[in-house]
Parts: structure tokens; sequence; C-alpha cells
């Protein structure tokens, strides 16, 4: 959303490798940041509070937001080389993410929210300038998203927000710099080691008194040769126009095409059979290969996305209506086939939305139609295949030895139409209270035609025979209730309670393998409180979030499926704060402890040919560790800033029976330090600055197999930015 009124608002308030290197490395960033301070006189730190407006669909300072919430605005992000949203994102407590190549992937996990997708991101909507960048069924991919073109991010925790369309982890809203904003005219070019490459130019401005004209390329490569089959890299272009129509009208559109390559290396094991890939990865640093069969999976995709949103004022009253289309073709190799949508799919969608400013407050209410279709849509087999050759294993896949595509296995037609009504009343009964509440309901409705000739069987390694057509209908009611307020107990102190529900689609591919899966229900009932001082600030919260239904990925021997749980149960606290303690410095930390359990979960499981179910309940869900948390400290001073930080992720279970832990990692450090003179400026970023190797993320399957997913060891890069003025 971008208009004069918020244009102006953003302008004015713009596992490692041993003991030893556990024991030094704090000392270390504590020597760097003392060996520095005191050698200049700096300017004072002021910090204002950010504004919000992804929670209640309405510009308010985050302070006065009556929800968990997380801005991270135009300072922070200068600090990042932002070739993902992970980057940004990586501080905030509650939030769990991470990338397998460095490029447009992400695994993002809030409140546990998402934990069941193997890859991307579920359960979490993602909007970029009020746009939905999800799939009506709550898939999302970052492919055609510019991160060297984000203003701010907002980070809106779990059930309870206007924009979170059927989603019960939150919604993430992208902003992108204006097209009326001339200041961020920059070219960048940037060189960093693993072959990174990044290049990026956005210029524009006004045409005429009353338009203006943006354009923006970029183009980000990564070789990761620590790796095999992991290189990646995405050109992006976009064309932005913006017309005021009137003193109180404005009209932004805006399209992009991106073209994006990304191969997504295989996990590993710890086995003799397999030569203790994970220990070597372990002593040197680089992943020599996978211990799955499937070795070349990838996404290549093009996307051509439009959207155009208008503004109009007349008195009290606003109206916003967003028009948005974007079509898509992707290869996919995954476990076991390739996905190719040789007739791209579209996804059209309209959001009519309209405020009212009355006497007490504001009412906000809308129309959301969204529909996806996916024709003609194919799966194929892997053409380039070994096998063994004899006994009684023969015929069964070893490895692939490529990405091309063999026997055509499956044909399938999917169409998924949302239809939503939304409504708020925002309520100031005085000036000390606020007072939210509001309601979403969204229908979904799933139709999918699909004609199976070949599928991969995983018992015997092989290619066989289809199960033939398959008719799915589904259709899916969320209704989303909130009820939320803010109390300001004083000029600088907010306390804030809610109650919120969400349900959840489930996703295509969940109903593709599993078609009698329930949309899950969470009910998040939270309070917590919002310090805002002239140099310091802090959010914190406690939560209690039941979940019915709650959809579980399991994998019984390389075959991943999807089953409701009876009910979970997540607890949590929160804590995230900052503060200048000296002109120029501050510092700033991040806590969170999160308790997650099945209370009712009966969990099939495979043993020899049968399926035996097996009580869960009591158990900890996996990979969420118990406690996340991070620490940092920055320094700026006439011209020169910059930034060093550390996060932890404790330990945390593999497997929903609960038989065995991995350690987490620790104290993983990333730093930048840049310097600006005139319109020139220089950036040097290290991630992993100590260059631990370690596991992302670790995971045991019901058959016993664990699987290590390596972090990335540590990586540099120097960019250099000239600003056009």
């Amino acid at each position: 959303m971008h208009t004069k009124t918020s244009g102006a608002m953003r302008q004015a308030l713009s596992g490692g490798r041993g003991a030893t290197r556990q024991a030094i490395r704090l000392p270390v960033m504590a020597a760097c940041a003392l060996a520095v301070s005191g050698a200049f006189a700096e300017e004072p730190a002021i910090r204002l509070d950010e504004i919000s407006v992804t929670a209640t669909r309405e510009a308010r300072a985050s302070a006065d937001v009556p929800q968990a919430i997380a801005v991270v605005g135009k300072e922070a992000l200068a600090d990042k080389k932002m070739f993902n949203v992970k980057e940004a994102l990586q501080d905030i407590p509650g939030v769990l993410i991470d990338s397998k190549n460095g490029g447009f992937d992400a695994r993002l996990i809030i409140r546990g929210a998402g934990l069941k997708a193997a890859y991307g991101i579920r359960e979490i909507m993602v909007l970029r300038d009020g746009v939905p960048l999800s799939d009506p069924d709550s898939f999302t991919r970052l492919d055609f998203v510019d991160t060297q073109d984000i203003e701010r991010i907002e980070v809106a925790k779990g059930p309870g927000n206007l924009f979170a369309t059927g989603s019960t982890g939150g919604a993430i809203q992208i902003f992108s710099k204006s097209v009326f904003d001339d200041k961020a005219n920059s070219a960048k070019v940037g060189f960093g080691n693993q072959g990174t490459q990044n290049y990026h130019l956005r210029y524009g401005g006004k045409i005429s008194p009353d338009q203006a004209l943006a354009i923006t390329f970029t183009h980000r490569q990564v070789d990761n040769d620590w790796r095999y089959w992991n290189t990646f890299d995405t050109t992006q272009l976009s064309l932005k126009h913006g017309l005021i129509l009137n003193d109180a009208d404005i009209l932004e559109s805006e399209i992009s095409y991106a073209e994006s390559n990304m191969q997504l290396p295989g996990a590993m094991d710890n086995t003799a059979a397999n030569g203790y890939l994970f220990n070597r990865f372990l002593d040197s640093g680089k992943q020599e290969g996978t211990s799955e069969a499937w070795k070349n999976s990838g996404r290549y995709s093009k996307v051509v996305f439009f959207n155009s949103r208008l503004e109009m004022q007349r008195g009290d009253f606003t109206f916003k209506p967003r028009l948005y289309y974007n079509t898509w073709y992707h290869y996919h190799p995954v476990t076991g086939i390739i996905n190719e949508t040789e007739n791209w799919v579209w996804n059209l969608g309209a959001d009519l939305e309209a405020n009212y400013k009355h006497r007490q407050g504001s009412l906000v209410g809308g129309l959301t139609v969204r529909q996806e279709r996916i024709p003609d849509s194919r799966k194929y087999e892997y053409r380039d295949v070994t096998t063994i050759a004899g006994g009684p294993q023969a015929g069964r896949i070893t490895a692939t030895l490529s990405d091309a595509k063999g026997a055509l296995a499956e044909i399938d037609n999917a169409t998924t139409l949302l239809t939503g009504v939304y409504v708020q009343e925002s309520w100031r009964p005085s000036e000390r209270w606020i007072v939210d509440l509001g309601m979403r309901y969204d229908v979904v409705n799933y139709d999918d035609d699909s004609y199976q000739l070949r599928k991969y069987d995983y018992a015997t390694g092989k290619y066989v025979a289809g199960d033939g057509r398959t008719v799915t209908n589904k259709t899916f009611n969320l209704l989303a209730p909130k009820l939320a307020a803010s109390y300001r107990l004083s000029n600088r102190l907010n306390l804030f309670a809610m109650v919120a529900q969400a349900g959840q689609m489930p996703s295509s591919g969940e109903l593709s393998a599993n078609p009698g899966l329930d949309a899950p229900l969470s009910t998040n009932y939270e309070f917590g409180l919002k310090g805002r001082g002239e140099n310091w600030q802090f959010d914190t919260s406690v939560y209690f979030n039941p979940v019915e239904k709650e959809i579980v990925q399991q994998s019984n021997g390389g075959v991943t499926n999807y089953v409701n749980a009876g009910q979970t149960e997540k607890l949590g606290f929160e804590f995230a704060g900052r503060m200048a303690v000296a002109r120029g410095w501050e510092i700033g930390g991040h806590y969170a402890y999160a308790d997650y359990s099945y209370r009712e979960f009966s969990e099939p499981v495979r043993v020899g040919a049968a399926t035996v179910n097996q009580d869960r309940a009591g158990k900890t869900l996996p990979f969420v560790p118990q406690h996340q948390y991070g620490v940092f400290v920055a320094w700026k001073h006439q011209g020169w800033r910059a930034r060093v930080g550390a996060n932890t992720w404790g330990e945390y279970w593999l497997d929903n029976a609960n038989t065995e832990k991995y350690k987490g990692w620790s104290w993983v450090t990333n730093a930048s330090v840049g310097y600006q003179i005139g319109q020139h400026s220089l950036t040097v970023n290290a991630d992993n600055l100590f260059d631990q190797y370690y596991a992302a993320e670790v995971k045991k399957d019901t058959t016993g197999k664990v699987t290590y997913t390596a972090a990335a060891p540590r990586t540099l890069m120097l960019t250099y930015r000239y600003d056009f003025r």
C-alpha cells in the first residue's frame, strides 16, 4: 500500500567445530566493540516506533497494535545484503527461518505454523504491497520477490489479522519502494565468495507533475561450491507507474517478470554405508554428496506478475480496490517425480477494501475474490537413473543422474476458488484504550481431476502402474474472529490482550496425498507489554495456542504423508528489545520459549507390511527448539555503520515419537561494516563469521533413518552502492 500519506509517513519514520571456538566467540565480539568504542564522539541515537498496517489494515504505531508484531524497517535492512528474506527475519523471536541455498527458497515457521511443509512456506500469508503472494491454499513461492527492492517488512504472528486469508500462522507483508520515492534510486554491484554476485539498478522519478515511473532490474547468483548441486540464479525486471488523480486519489500499478533457476541439494545421513557424510561435512565444511537417491531436485521458474492499487479518499471515507494477476511456469524435480506446468498456471484476484473514520475510531471492511487455475499440469518419471541389476532388489532406483524428464506419469487439472469477507471495528472509547473487534470469513473450493498413468512406489523403489483417474472436490469454510485491546499504561508502556481464531485449508499437495484431510482450527490467547522510549523499546508477550486437527507431516521410509492430529497445544513466551547505550551505540536481543506438545495424536506407522497407530499424546512437536535467542551490537557515526549479531537455536526432537534430539546450534554470528560518503557507499557482509559447520535441520523418519541438511559455511560479500540524487 503506497499512497502519498504512507510514503510521507515512511520518510518521517524512516554445533560448530569444538569447544575452543565456542569459548572465544563472545569475548572476540566484545573485544571488537570495546576497541572501537570511544574512538569518536557520536551523535545521539533516537529510536522512533515503526508504523504497522498489517494487523489492522490501518496505519498505526506498532506499540498501539494489540498483537505480537515485528517491523523490520529501512535502517535494519540497510545492514543486510538481502539475498533472501531469511536475513531480515532471523532475529525475530518465534520465527524460525532458513534457506538451503541462499536464493529465494526459505523454510519458514512462525510459532509452529508451517512445520508441516517439506519445503516452501505454508500456513503463513505472505503479501507484497497488500497483494497476496500466497496461493488460495496457502502455499507461497518467493521466486518473484525482488529482495533488493524492499522498503520494510512486517510480521504479524498467529491468527488474528484481516490480511491473513485462511492462515493460522499469521501474515508477512513485504513493502517495496514507492514509485514516488526518488531517494530510492540507486545502483549496486556486489561480489563474494561461493561465486556470489549481485547487480541491481533502480531508477525513476516524476515524468509529469502528476505521474511517476520507476524501473528496477536485479540479477543475483550463487555458485555454492561448498556443496554439490546447489547453484542459484535469478533475473528480475519490474516497471512501476504512479498516477496522482487529484488531491485525494492515487493509482499505482506494477508489472514484473522474474526468471529463476535453483538447484535443491539433498540431505546427508551419517551411516557407514554412505561414508559418514555428515561427519565429513563437520570436518571439512564441504558436502560431498547426498545419501538420497534423488540427487537432482530443483525449481526452475518463470513468473509474470501484475497488480494495480487505487486509493480514493472522500472526507472520512477511503476506498482501496486492488486487482492482481500472476501467471507462472515451473519445472520442479522432487522426490520420485518431476513436476511441470506446461500450460502456465494463472492466479487472478481482487480485494475491495473500504475504511470509515468515525468519532470514536474506525470501521474497515471488504471483499476478497481469488481463483487459481492449474491447467494440464504434468508429472514425469526421471529419465536418467541407476538401478540395482539383480537379486530381490532388482530394478530399484539408487540414484538420479540428471533432472531430465522421462515418461509421462500423470496429468492433472486443478482449480481453487476463494471468496472472503472481512470487517473490523477499531473502537477508541478513551485516549488510553483501543479495542479491535473483527472477523474474516473465507470459503475455499478445491477441484482436482487427475489421471495417474505411472507412479513411484516407495516400497519397491520402482515406477509402477498408476491409480488411474481421481476426482477430488472439497469446500472449506474458514471463520476467523478476533477480539483484542490495547491499554496505554503511560506514555511509554502499552498493555495488550487478544483472543483470535483461524482455520487453515490443507494445501493442494497435502490433499493429493490425503484427500480426507480436515481444516485445522487454531485459537490464540495472548497478552503482552510493549515499551517505547526515546532510546529504547521492547515487546514481550505470553501466548497459549491450542490447535484442533493440526496437519502433521509424517515420513515413512521416504514416503511423505499428511495426517490430522487430534489436538496440539502451544505455550510460549517472547521478548525482543533494543537500547541506545551510548552515543552511536546500540545493543539488543531476543528470546523465545516454546513448549509445543500433542494432546491427542495417533500416528500411523508402517511396521513391515502393516500400518500400526502409535499414540503420541504428551509428545513434543519436532524441530521447534524450546529456546531460541540472540543478541546484537550496532554502531553508527559520520558515515560509518557496523553491526554484529549472534543467534542460537536450542536442542529439539527429531520425530513425533521423541526418540532422539539434535543439539541445535549456538552463537552463529553475522556481521556487517559499511561506510558512506556522499553518493557512494561500501558494505562488507559476513554471514556465519566464525565458519561454524552444523546442520540447519535434522529429521528422523518412522523407520529410524536420520538425515541432516547442512547449513552454509562462512560467506563474505562486498557491495558498492551509488545513490542517484
